[in-house]
């Protein structure tokens, strides 16, 4: 684009007059007024307000800055889209040279990695410097560390367009900086800021538990848990509140000169406890508040641990500025953090380790933050729709499982915003909640934040850790804003304490089960450990006026996902609770499931829960429980799955969205993400309009597995399901194959390579489960497939045998005749011959008397096993099935498909429907698909498929039917040819056969389902 005559004239202008605007005595604010404010003016930026945004939403802050040991702590210039900090920038007066300044790009660089923000810019108008903050600034760097770009003024025309592209309005609106995140290779150092300061308070951790365990050897594990993860809640707490000007910059290193370093800081806690009135330093007993903490300040500690932590707290040690680190980061910080526990051995020594149900999870995953805005948004937002401030006091949120308090936090934030959009439209009204910034903009009073907390928020956790961090968090968003006058001054006046004590609102508890737990078991039979594993919550006594009131009118959060059987040792005494309780407790159930019914449970009427979760629960056979509670109380509203896209990257977990209301809903909307890059998740989210909703009727779904879709694709299988038939309804056998340990089978490996042998040709096995090698008559064993045996269109070939005692059963009176077998290993040549003559017997009466079936130890029809048969993998890539001959027999892993014996259409017809992309299409639109698209061909998503079948009288019909006959016998072939060819000239060409075959496959199956051009396009994703 042309550059800007704007900025044209800004350039002339300064190099006129450069000896004036490079003068010492030409300061900062004038080159900020003069240039700087212009030049992003340019840039489409709205730097004075000018359409009267409300303070959350201006587009640029220019931060009040605040003299703090010599230097400002933040910085000049804040550019934001709908609240959301993008890039910082930093001004200095000309005289300053930038290009070698390391001071300036230290600066700069902190606060950009502080913020976690990709991108900031150095600038004085003269030079114009882009640093990745991505990398983390360390004291050592020099002024060209991370420098991305850097512009002499006389270079903005030339390079206007590379400017605009990434830092203008416009361009950041369309995600610029995430590109720009994402496209540049990320630098040696790259380290973010919650990453680099989880690993800091994990090495305060150890050095204090170390410490502390050696000066206080009587300490339990939990009494020293407690007592490190206070001291680290207070210490932080007390920085940050330095960095932003509440507390005395430095008063926290002023103690490292000192003696006896803890019993100083002990000090300060005491104050702190007069200033804040904080449970974070309560240590007096008080009325109307629980027992103090007399414990902690009685303890022994060691002077190095915490002058070498106190020290790295600061300027040039730390990279941190506390000051624009966002409590958001913090919580994610902590969530992480308490997934780990101080652990005392026999000796007294204190060790690290990881809890045992995140070592299960595989780790613990915080919730991105706009997957927070999304929920609140459409909880908490549609809650306060059309109501008045006064209206708005009664609704009361919930996160009953908040963990460091990540939906919390975005909850008060939200409902912070709310407050001050709807007193600033009638600020004289509501003067006693507001008192204008310096700047003359609107703001809330610290005791209207406190009002606004105490009043609305209210969350629940296991971990008294978690409790503890998720008030620590809520405490610093009270103090967010804030400077030593802007607090106190106000609060004097009340004369109140600064911060709330949330004893009331965050609770320590199990939010799953009931002091009715112990009506079934003794208290005195319990452990310490087991006690404070079940920590019994009553709902009743923890919220009464809340619960009396009918419930929350929001419960919001991301639950624990954990499938609870696989922690039998930790989590075995309650599962018989669960299942008693709670109707989604089914079979291999997960925690999850029972935090969407007990959270439903807890909403009054209207009120609206929304998690995220696994997605699972709509088809899997543990979901069964939750689908039928939430049809039967017609519960769902909406829900949003995110398909195969991670939005945990560090974990393999599916997941979606979850809306529940309690308003008797008729029908629910439905929205399936595609898969697209992890960048562009937050926007496609952020952008769901109605008509990317497909919409369904509660009264049609049961607790069979759900098949839900995006509107479009519903639209396909509407018309799909117009056939009157299902694969379940032409085929006898969907059936799974034998299995080692349940039936009573040997499977044995073949030596050599696969030879088609006479029924009496000797061939060598070998019995993996003994290491024995036998010589085994082949017409005394089956061939043995495995999943990976199968492909798509071959011959299989089998490398393993089977052998097992058979059962006959008589088909009318269901009696079993066995014949007993020996099994045991090594098989020896009496054993052999014992075998050969029963198998003889049972041969003759099966061909002799046709009301006989045989099986193996669950009674399964082995005769589908003597029949050709169409096979799959059960776990593909893509329709991987092919035909198998008689008497082969395979494992759990592939399944046999065996059409109904009075159908006319041939066996290669089937083959090539159920090859088709439109059957993978199907699937994979309506069964359980796994990372990497990936599905698995189980019966139960098999069945449902409408299958074409063919009216012989209908002679078109007939030559699709004999032309797919045709085409499948010549894949077949093909694919035989393609495995005996040598040269690579030759299995190109006949690939290019297959390709051509499997098209008009694929043509004639759409032909045969009538879809239209339209159609075909969704059916093969273009």
């Amino acid at each position: 684009m042309a550059v800007p005559n704007k900025v044209l004239e800004l350039v002339e202008r300064f190099r006129e007059n450069e000896s004036v605007y490079r003068s010492p005595d030409y300061k900062e604010a004038h080159i900020r007024q003069d240039f700087i404010d212009p030049f992003f003016a340019e840039l489409g930026w709205d730097l004075r307000n000018e359409q009267n945004a409300s303070e959350v939403y201006k587009e640029v802050i220019f931060e009040d800055a605040i003299k703090v040991g010599g230097s400002t702590k933040a910085p000049d210039y804040c550019f934001r889209v709908g609240g959301n900090r993008k890039f910082f920038v930093e001004a200095k007066k000309p005289s300053v040279n930038l290009a070698d300044s390391v001071s300036a790009a230290f600066q700069v660089r902190r606060y950009g990695w502080s913020a976690k923000l990709p991108v900031s810019i150095l600038t004085d108008f003269e030079e114009f410097a882009v640093y990745d903050c991505r990398v983390m600034p360390n004291k050592q760097d020099k002024s060209t560390t991370a420098r991305s770009l850097y512009l002499p003024y006389t270079d903005y025309g030339d390079q206007w367009n590379e400017i605009y592209d990434l830092f203008s309005k416009e361009a950041v609106l369309a995600g610029s900086l995430e590109q720009f995140a994402d496209g540049h290779k990320q630098r040696k150092g790259t380290t973010t800021v919650d990453a680099a300061f989880l690993k800091e308070i994990e090495t305060w951790r150890e050095r204090l538990a170390i410490a502390l365990s050696s000066s206080n050897p009587d300490l339990s594990s939990r009494e020293l848990n407690f007592a490190v993860q206070m001291t680290i809640n207070r210490l932080i707490f007390l920085r940050i509140c330095e960095d932003r000007g509440i507390e005395p910059y430095e008063q926290l290193r002023s103690l490292t000169g000192k003696a006896e370093v803890y019993q100083q800081l002990c000090g300060l806690f005491r104050q702190a406890d007069d200033r804040y009135n904080s449970g974070l330093f309560h240590f007096k007993p008080e009325k109307g508040r629980l027992e103090a903490d007399e414990f902690t300040l009685t303890l022994t500690l060691a002077d190095a641990p915490l002058q070498q932590i106190i020290q790295n707290f600061y300027y040039p040690d730390s990279p941190y500025e506390f000051s624009v680190i966002p409590i958001e980061i913090l919580g994610q910080v902590y969530e992480q953090f308490l997934g780990k526990v101080i652990r005392l051995t026999s000796t007294q020594e204190a060790v690290i380790e990881d809890k045992p149900e995140v070592r299960k999870a595989g780790g613990v995953y915080y919730t991105p933050t706009y997957i927070v805005d999304y929920i609140v948004e459409n909880t908490i937002g549609r809650s306060l729709a059309g109501k008045t401030p006064k209206q708005a006091e009664k609704i009361r949120v919930l996160d009953p499982a908040c963990g460091s308090g990540s939906f919390l936090i975005g909850a008060y934030q939200f409902l912070l915003n709310w407050y001050l959009q709807q007193y600033g439209e009638n600020p004289t009204k509501y003067k006693k909640q507001l008192y204008q910034g310096s700047g003359g903009d609107w703001r809330l009073t610290s005791a209207e934040k406190k009002r606004i907390l105490l009043n609305h928020i209210h969350g629940v956790d296991i971990d008294l850790q978690a409790v503890e961090t998720t008030k620590l968090s809520l405490l610093l968003k009270v103090l967010e804003g804030e400077s030593q006058e802007t607090l106190f001054k106000q609060l004097s006046l009340l004369q109140e304490r600064a911060l709330p004590d949330l004893e009331n609102n965050i609770k320590c508890g199990n939010a799953l089960i009931g002091s009715d737990y112990y009506d079934n078991v003794q208290i005195n039979l319990l452990d310490e450990e087991k006690l404070y594993r079940i920590n019994v919550f009553n709902w009743e006594k923890s919220f009464p006026e809340i619960i009396k009131g009918g419930g929350f009118n929001a419960v919001i959060g991301n639950p624990p996902y954990l499938r609870i059987q696989g922690l039998q040792e930790y989590y075995g005494e309650q599962v018989d609770y669960f299942i008693a309780q709670y109707a989604s407790a089914v079979k291999r159930f997960d925690l999850y499931l029972l935090f969407l019914e007990k959270g439903f449970n807890l909403l009054k009427e209207d009120g609206i829960l929304g998690i995220i979760c696994p997605h699972k629960f709509t088809h899997a056979d543990f979901g069964s429980g939750i689908r039928r509670f939430l049809v039967n109380n017609s519960a769902l509203e909406s829900f949003i799955s995110f398909g195969e896209n991670l939005i945990f990257s560090q974990a393999t977990t599916y997941t979606g969205l979850v809306f529940l209301q309690k308003t008797k809903n008729t029908s629910f909307t439905y929205s399936e993400f595609p898969n697209i890059s992890a960048i562009a998740l937050p926007a496609k989210l952020k952008m769901l309009q109605e008509k990317d909703f497909a919409s369904y009727e509660l009264k049609k779904f049961s607790d069979s597995p759900w098949i839900l879709t995006h509107n479009i694709t519903q639209t396909i299988l509407n018309k799909l399901s117009l056939k009157i038939l299902t694969l379940g309804d032409v085929f006898d056998e969907i059936l799974v194959g034998v299995q080692a340990g349940v039936d009573e089978i040997h499977v044995l490996k073949a030596i050599n390579e696969p030879v088609n042998s006479t029924p009496h040709h000797l061939i060598k096995l070998l019995s993996e489960k003994t290491n024995t090698v036998v010589d085994i008559e082949t017409g005394l064993v089956k061939p043995f497939l495995r999943g990976e045996d199968i492909h798509r269109y071959e011959e299989p070939k089998h490398y393993y045998y089977c052998i097992y005692p058979y059962r006959l059963v008589d088909n009318k009176t269901k009696i079993i005749e066995e014949i007993e077998l020996k099994t045991e290993f090594p098989l020896g040549y009496s054993y052999l011959e014992q075998y050969r003559e029963e198998l003889t017997e049972i041969r003759t009466r099966l061909k002799t008397n046709p009301k006989y079936w045989y099986s193996c130890h669950r009674s399964r029809d082995m005769r589908v096993f003597e029949s050709k048969r169409i096979i799959t993998p059960q776990i593909s890539l893509g329709c991987n099935m092919t035909l198998c001959s008689e008497g082969i027999y395979h494992n759990s892993m592939p399944y046999s498909l065996l059409p109904c014996s009075s159908r006319a259409e041939q066996l290669q017809y089937w083959l090539g429907l159920l090859n088709s992309k439109l059957l993978w299409w199907f699937l994979a639109s309506t069964g359980n698909v796994l990372r990497g698209g990936y599905f698995r061909f189980k019966t139960n998503y098999l069945k449902p498929f409408p299958v074409h079948t063919i009216n012989f009288n209908n002679p078109t019909e007939k030559a699709k039917h004999d032309r797919i006959v045709q085409l499948v016998e010549q894949m077949l072939a093909l694919h035989q040819q393609l495995a005996e060819a040598k040269t690579p000239p030759q299995k190109s060409m006949i690939q290019k056969q297959i390709n051509v075959s499997d098209r008009q496959i694929d043509q004639l199956v759409y032909e045969l389902y009538e879809l239209t051009a339209e159609e075909i396009a969704i059916v093969e994703g273009k």
